[in-house]
């Protein structure tokens, strides 16, 4: 019953949001241009008066005027998104069932989340280790590239898409440094008390540094409340920079070791990678070979081929499973089918690397269908060309086309030679899935914050890094419990590395054109210099005591992690609430 809930309050909010369109361009077109020039000074102080207008400031308005406040102010109005929350939250419910609005929100919320994790694993990962693969890249170069992307995706993307608005810049402000206080102290933490051990010293050092520096960047950035091109550019270079003492490391390490010929025994279960090579962990795709695996050994009709890859459920799997996993599957079953019908997959371990004809031929039509209609909320997807056919018409016509080639030319029991594309085309769907996500996200962030007059910021470091992290702290403290603590406490770093140097600089440079190379930030006052404070103070303090303990991480050195952890939230909540303040930043 509450997905018939969820449908009518869509439809409902996409209705609204025309109405606003419609609304603001009659208003557009009876702007005083022509009225004599005092008219129009006033006029103009009267827009720009508006503008300067809080959108928080709904609050303090009467009920019935709500509504107009949201539509007519432009601080309220959202550039990106399918839905207007804000319209919905005021202008679609009645004010007495706004707690109604607020908690469906919240559970969109979370299901966006579970999108996000899901695209990320099942359909985003593989095909960049399908692409890794076929390049023949070295396992720690795509794991300081490839796999950081594949594992960072969510947060990069909403870094990405929060930038493009200096509105919820403090988003993205908020959600990477929150997340790396989080990983670097909840996460290591919970690793270092489920299994205490000794972790490598050269690539716990080298990556603490380079974070630190990345800390230090964006703590300049802040001070200046700007990133201009060339700090944008230093982003991305110190991240190369990165990538490439990662490269070198790795190869005097193993030079050393084939000199010496002498190694000690190893501490863990032996694995592919060598956890001083600074890889962060494999590709996540055992999981999604059994569970697409085919039902049938022997030859299958293109029809069985079809509705068996469409299916994403394994009833084998599904019996032997725990009842919270059921329902956890059951609320991923939509997204997984909408992703199976729009996003190919390619696994080169598998002997017919995932290759399903018909479905592969149906992604021709449907992965540049979603591309159009995902780009800019379906902006171009919409547009007539000529004022007569639409965009989505011509993909369509043309993807069909070409999978009618496709099927006429290849067969189901073989792949054909060209069957990498369909990973780089699975690559670039799932990022557009995964774009769409995020911004969702930031406009519900940005309108839960409206609606408590909460900042930005600690939304960030809230909401937006715990649903981005949850997946890492389960997969990196399950891989600690298997007897694998010093891989999962690599992937600790790895990863807010990549997150923190190409999140900021590609989420500026974007942003950048030839008119306009600075991208302006607006501190939330006292709460963002809290917050970068604490991260730099827990990696120093890991800086310092690790080494101080030979590289063994305690149980003891765990939970003084995670007091911290609770210590700093427990200041940025009250700054938030102004329960501890200072007369600089009132």
């Amino acid at each position: 019953m509450w997905i018939f809930w969820v449908f009518g309050v869509a439809w409902m909010l996409v209705g609204e949001a025309s109405a606003v369109g419609a609304f603001v361009g009659s208003w557009e077109a009876t702007s005083p241009a022509h009225l004599p020039l005092e008219i129009r000074e006033q006029f103009n102080r009267t827009q720009d008066s508006a503008r300067s207008v809080d959108c928080r400031e709904v609050k303090q308005q009467n009920v019935s005027k709500r509504c107009s406040f949201i539509q007519n102010n432009p601080d309220c109005q959202m550039d990106g998104g399918f839905l207007n929350y804000l319209n919905g939250v005021f202008c679609v419910f009645p004010a007495d069932l706004q707690p109604l609005a607020v908690t469906l929100y919240v559970l969109w919320l979370f299901y966006l989340f579970l999108i996000l994790g899901v695209t990320a694993e099942k359909f985003f990962c593989p095909n960049l280790s399908a692409i890794s693969t076929k390049l023949k890249l070295a396992h720690n170069v795509a794991g300081v590239t490839f796999l950081a992307f594949g594992n960072g995706a969510p947060d990069v993307f909403s870094a990405v898409v929060a930038f493009s608005d200096p509105r919820t810049a403090g988003l993205a402000i908020g959600a990477l440094f929150g997340a790396g206080i989080f990983v670097t102290t909840i996460v290591a933490g919970g690793i270092a008390i489920v299994r205490p051990f000794t972790t490598a010293s050269r690539p716990f050092l080298r990556d603490a540094i380079f974070y630190m520096l990345a800390v230090f960047l964006t703590f300049v950035a802040l001070y200046f409340e700007k990133v201009t091109l060339a700090e944008a550019l230093s982003y991305i270079g110190l991240y190369i920079f990165y990538v490439l003492t990662v490269v070198v490391s790795t190869w005097l390490h193993r030079r050393q070791r084939r000199e010496n010929l002498a190694s000690s025994a190893p501490t863990e279960p032996e694995l592919p990678r060598d956890s001083e090579d600074g890889d962060s962990s494999s590709f996540s795709g055992g999981d999604y070979r059994e569970e697409y695996q085919p039902l049938l050994p022997s030859e299958e009709s293109t029809l069985q081929i079809l509705t068996h890859s469409m299916n994403p459920l394994d009833y084998r799997k599904w019996r032997r499973k725990p009842c919270y996993w059921r329902v956890l599957k059951v609320f991923k079953l939509p997204v997984e089918v909408l992703l199976l019908l729009s996003v190919p997959v390619v696994d080169p371990d598998r002997e017919d690397q995932n290759w399903k004809r018909p479905l592969n031929c149906l992604h021709l039509v449907t992965a540049p269908l979603v591309c159009v209609l995902t780009l800019k909320s379906g902006e171009y997807g919409l547009y007539k060309i000529q004022a007569v056919f639409p965009v989505w018409g011509v993909v369509i016509l043309t993807g069909a086309l070409l999978a009618v080639i496709v099927f006429c030319t290849t067969k189901n029991e073989e792949p054909p030679r060209y069957h990498i594309i369909f990973a780089f085309l699975g690559f670039l769907v799932s990022a557009m899935w995964i774009n769409a996500a995020a911004t969702e996200v930031v406009n519900i962030l940005r309108t839960l914050g409206v609606i408590f007059r909460l900042s930005n910021t600690v939304l960030g470091l809230t909401l937006l890094a715990w649903g981005n992290s949850i997946g890492d702290t389960f997969s990196d403290i399950t891989m600690a419990r298997q007897g694998y603590p010093r891989m999962a406490f690599s992937a600790c770093f790895g990863g807010i590395i990549f997150n923190m140097l190409v999140g900021v600089g590609l989420g500026c440079l974007l942003q950048m054109t030839n008119t306009k190379l600075v991208v302006k930030l607006d501190p939330d006052g006292l709460l963002v210099w809290i917050l970068a404070g604490a991260l730099g103070l827990s990696l120093l303090f890991s800086f310092l005591a690790v080494p101080a303990q030979c590289f063994h991480l305690s149980r003891g050195y765990g939970y003084c992690l995670i007091v911290y952890y609770l210590a700093f939230l427990t200041i940025a909540l009250l700054t938030e609430f102004r329960v501890i303040r200072l007369s600089t930043f009132s």
